[in-house]
C-alpha cells in the first residue's frame, strides 16, 4: 500500500527521517530542506536535539520535527574520571574533593583566628585558667601548621585544576601516543576511544529513527553520518529497503576543532571514513567539496551539489505580514535609512572575521555595523561589543537576533553592504557559503576576502570588493570603495540570470529529483 504521512491524511512519496545534531531553529539548510520536501509529497520527521531539558515537537510547514533531549555521558575525558599519577601526581582526584578541601582549610583558619581573638576580648568565655594556657599551646601550634596545610591544599587544587585543563586539552606526549597507538590498531574504528561521545547520539537517536521505519534517511554532517548508517543497516537487516543520503556540509580535515583536544579530529575523521560507504548518495554544498570528498572517501560517484541558497524572494503578502512581518533591521540598530549600514550574518567566531570588522570601524567614520547572530547575549558577541566600546565607536556596533529563514533577505535589504571578511581555513576556500547568497538576494553589495571560491566568483560578477583575509586596513579600503559607489557593484544582480540558480527552490528541485531515484513507487509500500 502507498506510505502514508505522519497524520495518516495524506498519501505520501516515502518517509524520510532527516538528521540534524544541533536544535533546528537557526540551522537555515536543514530547515528549508525538511520544508521543501514535505511539500513535494514526502513525509517528512526531522529529529533535531536538546542539550539541557526535555524535547518538544512541532510542524515545519508540512514536515514535523522533533527534539530528542541528549545525554552524554561518554563525553566525560579519562581526567574527568581518574587521577594522573604521572602528570600530577599530587593533584586530588577528580570530584568535589579539592574544592571541599579548600573550604575546609579556610574555615580552619578562621576558627583559629577567632579563638586566638577571643584568648584576647574574652578571656572568661574560653574557659578556665588552665584551659586557656592549653588553648594557646594549641594555637601556637595550629597557627603554623594551618599555614603549611593551606599552602599543601592549594598546591594540591592547582595540580588538580592544571591535570583537568591538561587532560581536556589531550595535547601531550602521553595523549599523542595514545591517539597514535588507537589509529595504528583499530584504523577507522580509533573513534570508539578517541571520541566515544558520539555513541551518545546514536543511544538518543537509533530507537526513534527504527520506530519511524523510514524508507530513506538523511543524514546531516559527521555526527549523524554514524547514527544513519547504523539504522540503514538495522533496517535491511530486518527485511527493509532504506536509502541512506549523507548531507556533507564540510570538508571535515579541514575543520577548526569544535572542542580543543587533540582527539576531536582524528576520532571525528576516523568515524566519518568508517560510516561514508554506507551512504547510498552524497549530497554536499560545492562541487570543491563533492571532489575532495570523492577523492577521500572513494566514492564511485561525484555528490550531488545543493547549494546553501535563500528562499526566492516573494512579493509582500499582507494577510501574513499582519501576523508575522519581519523585523525592521535599522529600526534594531536605531539609525535612519541614510546612516550608512554594514551588516555581518551568519554563525559567529574568530575565524570568521567579526573581530577584523570592530577594529575597522574606527577607520569609517559615521558607519554603523550590525552582526545578525543566533545569540546576540553570547560571550564572544559581548567580547567585541566590549572592544568597540574600548575603541570609542561602541555606538556604531549592533548586535542582532537572527529572524526566520524566509524573512532573511528583506530583512538584509535595509543594509548597505554585506561583509563576508572570513579567515584562510579550507572549508572556506572551497565553497560559497549561505550568507554570500542571502547577501546577492538581498541586493546588497559585498566586501568579502579573498578566500579562493567566493574571492572568484564575486570578481567575476561584479557585485562587491575583495579585501586581504586579516587586513584590517584593506577592509576599511574595500568598505569605503563599495560605500563610495554602491550602484556600481548593484548593477550586477540585473544581468539576466544571475539569481535565478541561487534560490532554494532551484535547490529543493535537485534533492527531490535525488530522493526520487534513490526510492522507487516499488519500493514504498508498508507491510
Amino acid at each position: 500500500m502507498e506510505a502514508q504521512s505522519a497524520d495518516a491524511s495524506r498519501p505520501a512519496k516515502g518517509r524520510v527521517v532527516m538528521l540534524v545534531d544541533n536544535k533546528v531553529d537557526g540551522d537555515s539548510r536543514v530547515q528549508k530542506a525538511a520544508e521543501s520536501a514535505a511539500a513535494a509529497g514526502w513525509d517528512v520527521v526531522l529529529l533535531g536535539l536538546v542539550r539541557s531539558g526535555s524535547g518538544r515537537t512541532w510542524k515545519l510547514g508540512d514536515a514535523e520535527v522533533r527534539l530528542l533531549p541528549l545525554k552524554t555521558p561518554l563525553s566525560k575525558r579519562h581526567a574527568d574520571r581518574h587521577r594522573s599519577p604521572l602528570r600530577r601526581p599530587f593533584a586530588y582526584p577528580p570530584g568535589p574533593m579539592a574544592a571541599y578541601r579548600r573550604q575546609w582549610v579556610k574555615a580552619w583558619r578562621v576558627d583559629l583566628s577567632t579563638r586566638r581573638a577571643a584568648l584576647k576580648v574574652a578571656p572568661a568565655a574560653v574557659g578556665t585558667p588552665l584551659f586557656r594556657k592549653a588553648e594557646k599551646v594549641r594555637l601556637t601550634v595550629a597557627g603554623p601548621v594551618s599555614r603549611f596545610m593551606q599552602k599543601w591544599v592549594e598546591f594540591r587544587a592547582r595540580q588538580a585544576g592544571q591535570a583537568q585543563k591538561a587532560g581536556r586539552a589531550l595535547r601531550g606526549p602521553l595523549d599523542r601516543a595514545f591517539t597514535a597507538v588507537w589509529k595504528g590498531v583499530k584504523g577507522r574504528r580509533a573513534w570508539r576511544r578517541l571520541e566515544p561521545v558520539l555513541w551518545d547520539y546514536e543511544l538518543t537517536y537509533g530507537k526513534e529513527i527504527d520506530a519511524l521505519k523510514p524508507d530513506l534517511i538523511h543524514a546531516n554532517d559527521f555526527r549523524m553520518l554514524g547514527v544513519g548508517a547504523r539504522a540503514t543497516v538495522r533496517a535491511r537487516a530486518a527485511g527493509r529497503s532504506v536509502k541512506l543520503v549523507w548531507d556533507a556540509h564540510e570538508f571535515l580535515p579541514g575543520v577548526r576543532p569544535w572542542e580543543d583536544n587533540a582527539h576531536w579530529i582524528p576520532g571525528n575523521t576516523a568515524h566519518e571514513s568508517e560510516y561514508a560507504p554506507f551512504a547510498d548518495a552524497v549530497v554536499t554544498v560545492s562541487e570543491g567539496l563533492g571532489d575532495l570528498l570523492r577523492e577521500r572517501h572513494g566514492l564511485k560517484e561525484q555528490p550531488t551539489v545543493v547549494l546553501n541558497a535563500p528562499d526566492r524572494p516573494v512579493e509582500r503578502d499582507p494577510a501574513i505580514e499582519d501576523v508575522e512581518p519581519e523585523p525592521d533591521l535599522r529600526e534594531l540598530c536605531g539609525i535612519g535609512p541614510d546612516v550608512p549600514l554594514v551588516v555581518y550574518s551568519g554563525s559567529p567566531g574568530p575565524q570568521r572575521g567579526l573581530g577584523d570588522m570592530v577594529e575597522a570601524l574606527p577607520g569609517l567614520d559615521g558607519v554603523h555595523m550590525a552582526f545578525v547572530v543566533p545569540s546576540p547575549a553570547a560571550a564572544y558577541i559581548q567580547s567585541l561589543l566590549s572592544r568597540a566600546q574600548e575603541l570609542g565607536v561602541g555606538d556604531r556596533l549592533h548586535a542582532v537576533p537572527y529572524v526566520k529563514h524566509w524573512q532573511v533577505v528583506r530583512f538584509l535589504s535595509a543594509a548597505d553592504v554585506g561583509c563576508i571578511p572570513i579567515h584562510h581555513w579550507p572549508n572556506h576556500e572551497i565553497a560559497l557559503i549561505t550568507k554570500f547568497f542571502e547577501y546577492s538576494h538581498a541586493r546588497l553589495p559585498l566586501v568579502v576576502s579573498d578566500v579562493r571560491t567566493m574571492s572568484e566568483m564575486t570578481r567575476s560578477t561584479g557585485q562587491g570588493e575583495i579585501c586581504r583575509a586579516e587586513d584590517v586596513d584593506d577592509l576599511v579600503r574595500a568598505v569605503k570603495a563599495v560605500l563610495a559607489d554602491p550602484e556600481k557593484y548593484k548593477a550586477a544582480y540585473d544581468k539576466p540570470g544571475l539569481l535565478d540558480t541561487w534560490t532554494w527552490e532551484a535547490q529543493a528541485e535537485v534533492l527531490d529529483a535525488l530522493y526520487t531515484g534513490l526510492v522507487p513507487e516499488t519500493s514504498k509500500e508498508r507491510s
